[in-house]
C-alpha cells in the first residue's frame, strides 16, 4: 500500500498529503508505488498528467498549466552527441513545475487555502503560479539576494513575497519555523514534489521509444532532479520496463558543492567544505536536507558527480546561447559538466546521454547582462 517512509530510520507513516517530514524532523519519501507500462499512459493528455497512473493517489481535478512534455534536442556538445532537455518549456520557466503541479493538486484537493514556501527563486515562482491557479494564498520566503526577475514573477502571480536576510539555508529555516501555523509546501521537503519530478524519467523513457538513456546529466542543489530520476527509473526497472537504471551524473558549482564533497569523500553525510558566492544561485544550498538520499541515488545508479568552477559555468552559458539555448547559470552547470564526465569516462562514445537544462536565462537577466554586455 502507498505510504510515507523515512529511509534513514525505516519508520513508515500512513499516506497523508499534509505530512511533509517525519516525527523526528527527517525527510520522507513516498513508498509502495508501482511502476507503469506503456499501456498505462494516458496518451490523450498533453502534460505530465499522462503518467498519473504512476502517482500514489487519485486526483480528481489536477491543478495543471500544461507542464511536462518538454522536447529533446539533439546537439553536438564538447565533441559528442547529447540530447538536451530544456525544462524551461514549463509554464513558469523551470523544471520545478513538475513537482509543484502534483504537490499543489494534492493540497488543493484536501481543501488547503494557504501555504508557505521557501525558495531561491524558481520554486517560489512555480508555487505562486500553481497556487494562483488553485485559488490558494501563497506566502513565499526568499533569500535577500534572489534574482529580481524571480521575485517579480512570484509577485505577479499574487503571492506575498518576503525577502529573508542571509542565504538559502536561513530562508529554509525560517519557513520551517513558520510552518507550525501555515501548511508547508516546501519543494525541498515535501515528498509529493518528488512524485512530480519523477515524471522526468517516465518522459525520457517514452520519448526514447520506451527505453532508458545510458546516462542523465543534471545539476544538483537540493537534488530533487536526482531523486526524481532515481524514483522514476527505479519504478520502471522494478516493473520490467527497462533493463537497468541509467547512470545519474550530477554537477554542482565548485563554490557551493556539499553533495559533491561528500560523494568524493565516500561519506554518507555532510563533510567539511569551503563555500563562496556562485552565479548558479539556484544551487547555493549549503545544507541539502536530503543529502544522504541524493548520495545513495547517484551511487545506486553507478553514477558520478562533478564540481564546476565559475568560469566553466559562464563558458557553458555562452556555449548554450550560441546553440540558441538561453539557460540560466544554474542550468548551464549541467552542460559544463559534460566535458568533465566525458574526460573521466563516465560518458562513453556512442551512448545515449540526456542533459537536463532546468531553467531559462530569462530568470537571471542581471547576471547574463554582465556576461553578454548591455543593460538587463
Amino acid at each position: 500500500m502507498t505510504h510515507l517512509v523515512d529511509e534513514r530510520s525505516g519508520r513508515t507513516y500512513p499516506f497523508d498529503a499534509l505530512r511533509w517530514r517525519a516525527d523526528d524532523g527527517t525527510p520522507l519519501q513516498v513508498g509502495g508505488v508501482s511502476g507503469i507500462g506503456r499501456d498505462d499512459i494516458d496518451t490523450g493528455e498533453r502534460s505530465l498528467w499522462r503518467y498519473r497512473a504512476a502517482l500514489p493517489f487519485g486526483i480528481e481535478a489536477p491543478v495543471s498549466l500544461g507542464e511536462g512534455r518538454t522536447p529533446l534536442l539533439a546537439r553536438r556538445w564538447g565533441g559528442i552527441d547529447v540530447l538536451f532537455k530544456p525544462e524551461w518549456f514549463g509554464p513558469t520557466g523551470s523544471f520545478k513545475d513538475r513537482g509543484t503541479t502534483v504537490m499543489i493538486s494534492a493540497l488543493a484537493q484536501l481543501g488547503v487555502r494557504e501555504v508557505i514556501e521557501d525558495s531561491s527563486g524558481n520554486g517560489g515562482a512555480s508555487v505562486a503560479a500553481y497556487c494562483a491557479a488553485a485559488g490558494i494564498r501563497a506566502r513565499i520566503l526568499a533569500p535577500e539576494g534572489t534574482s529580481p526577475a524571480k521575485v517579480l514573477q512570484a509577485r505577479a502571480y499574487g503571492a506575498e513575497v518576503e525577502l529573508v536576510p542571509g542565504g538559502r539555508d536561513a530562508t529554509a529555516a525560517e519557513a520551517v519555523r513558520r510552518s507550525a501555523t501555515v501548511p508547508y509546501a516546501g519543494h525541498n521537503w515535501h515528498p509529493l514534489f518528488l512524485q512530480g519530478t519523477k515524471t522526468l524519467a517516465y518522459e525520457l523513457w517514452e520519448d526514447l521509444g520506451f527505453a532508458a538513456p545510458d546516462c542523465v546529466v543534471t545539476v544538483a542543489g537540493a537534488g530533487s532532479t536526482v531523486l526524481g530520476l532515481d524514483a522514476g527509473f527505479g519504478e520502471l526497472h522494478a516493473a520490467g520496463q527497462i533493463r537497468r537504471r541509467p547512470r545519474i551524473l550530477a554537477a554542482q558549482p565548485a563554490n557551493c558543492a556539499p553533495i559533491h564533497a561528500s560523494f568524493r569523500a565516500g561519506a554518507d553525510g555532510p563533510v567539511p567544505t569551503d563555500y563562496a558566492p556562485t552565479i548558479a544561485e539556484g544551487t547555493a544550498i549549503r545544507e541539502p536536507v536530503r543529502l544522504p538520499e541524493v548520495l545513495r541515488a547517484v551511487r545506486r545508479s553507478g553514477g558520478d558527480m562533478a564540481a564546476i568552477g565559475e568560469d566553466g559555468i559562464r563558458a557553458a552559458v555562452a556555449g548554450l546561447a550560441a546553440l540558441g539555448l538561453y539557460a540560466e547559470p544554474t542550468s548551464a552547470t549541467a552542460a559544463a559538466a559534460v566535458d568533465v564526465f566525458r574526460a573521466r569516462g563516465a560518458i562513453r562514445p556512442g551512448e545515449t546521454t540526456a542533459v537536463l537544462l532546468t531553467g531559462t536565462g530569462l530568470k537571471a537577466a542581471p547576471v547574463l547582462a554582465e556576461l553578454f554586455g548591455g543593460g538587463a
